[in-house]
């Protein structure tokens, strides 16, 4: 997912993606763990979603203060 289509959700649908993307990374590392998973790029991927999530909601609310 880019940064700027997450620069345009609000606060709550960041924090609802955040809790859907963390789902699917445990989803993903259950199948990894299990040897079940052909592309482990997508853990990789889930982990930089988060990241930029997170670093979006910081400098929203940031931005309030």
């Amino acid at each position: 997912m880019k940064a700027r289509e997450l620069r345009d959700l609000s606060e709550e649908e960041l924090r609802s993606k955040e809790e859907e993307t963390k789902d699917k990374l445990f989803k993903l590392k259950f199948q990894h763990a299990l040897g079940q998973l052909e592309n482990a790029m997508k853990l990789k991927n889930l982990k930089r979603d988060i990241a930029r999530i997170k670093t979006i909601l910081r400098e929203k609310s940031e931005g309030k203060k």
